[in-house]
């Protein structure tokens, strides 16, 4: 809430041309009323590219102002709102971006939700994969909302964030489904050596 209130007070000062860059803001939140309040202090010197203490920080911190604008409630309720669902949606995405990081080649069920290019998007129940052209198998026609088992291949950087890169084409998905569908290769009676 404090990080979005700052930002708030950012924008708005930005425009009124109340926020100085060499200035240190805190916003403080009064937990029995709601009430926010912004104080800005100067920043001390320290040399080039180096970041300020915690002790020079608290020797600055003395000489605090309140910089809060009048009527900057409403704004930076707006403000936080979006920044605090925000924070959520990350969280959450990486959330089950590390239950998925423990389930790293595994077999999962899930649905073809959409094309994008040459890659497929599914919907894995928790979350969505991407199945990459170089994961799909070309003799397989894929259709939306189709249900299939996948191979849950890696965690991968996107443009989005991380994201959950699933197979087809995986040959360890070949002896997952042997292992699910044949008792003698699920207990080990039957041992695949190759595929």
């Amino acid at each position: 809430i404090k990080t979005a209130i700052l930002a708030a007070y950012r924008k708005d000062g930005m425009l009124t041309g109340d926020f100085h860059e060499d200035w240190v803001y805190e916003a403080e939140l009064d937990a029995a009323t709601g009430e926010a309040k912004v104080y800005g202090f100067s920043r001390p010197e320290t040399p080039e590219g180096e970041e300020p203490t915690e002790e020079q920080l608290a020797e600055a911190r003395k000489h605090k102002t309140e910089v809060t604008p009048p009527g900057f409630g409403r704004i930076a309720a707006q403000t936080a709102k979006q920044v605090i669902l925000q924070k959520i949606r990350e969280a959450e995405k990486d959330a089950i971006i590390s239950d998925y990081q423990n389930r790293l080649g595994t077999l999962v069920n899930g649905m073809i939700l959409r094309f994008v290019g040459n890659d497929i998007i599914g919907d894995l129940s928790k979350g969505e994969a991407v199945m990459p052209s170089y994961e799909q198998v070309p003799t397989e026609d894929y259709s939306l909302n189709q249900r299939m088992t996948f191979y849950i291949e890696g965690i991968r950087e996107g443009l989005k964030g991380r994201e959950i890169v699933v197979s087809r084409a995986h040959k360890a998905l070949v002896e997952g489904l042997f292992k699910r569908e044949v008792p003698e290769v699920g207990n080990a009676s039957v041992v695949i050596k190759v595929i």
